[in-house]
């Protein structure tokens, strides 16, 4: 079985997304001292760089390929693609801003591909799982917020 046009097209577009959030949470990581804003970034980098392997390996399974990397052009905006501009200010406020930004929108990315009804069980489970994964995340950067 292979994936429909659309759906391949969608989890090719969540896949450089994931690619994006990695590179947004990397330069976050990089930016703040604070210990536990550093620790909170580096985990969803690793988080967002493991979905990009679990999304890679799926298409694949699935016989389709991969994109490879972030995505740099293109009308749509990139949600990740704007955080530099918010870190040149080093304020962790607006990072965590930009972060829980980032993660609304993921969701609902996420949301929009899971209502495909020709999703394969394996890539519905999959997408579930990381669509819980960043509302958890949401839900973890919108309790540090109310700190900062």
């Amino acid at each position: 079985m292979n994936y429909t046009k659309e759906v391949s097209e969608k989890l090719n577009a969540l896949l450089e997304k994931n690619y994006d959030a990695e590179a947004g949470y990397k330069q976050a990581a990089e930016k703040v001292d604070n210990r536990v804003l550093k620790d909170f970034f580096n985990t969803q980098q690793q988080e967002r760089y493991n979905f990009g392997h679990e999304l890679k390996a799926e298409i694949k399974s699935y016989g389709e390929s991969p994109e490879r990397g972030t995505s740099l052009a293109g009308d749509v905006h990139r949600t990740w693609m704007n955080i530099k501009s918010t870190f040149t200010s080093d304020n962790e406020e607006a990072m965590l801003e930009e972060a829980i930004r980032g993660e609304k929108q993921a969701v609902e990315e996420y949301n929009s591909v899971l209502t495909e009804t020709t999703l394969p069980a394996s890539t519905k489970s999959l997408l579930t799982t990381h669509r819980n994964n960043i509302q958890k995340a949401l839900n973890q950067v919108n309790a540090m917020e109310e700190v900062f």
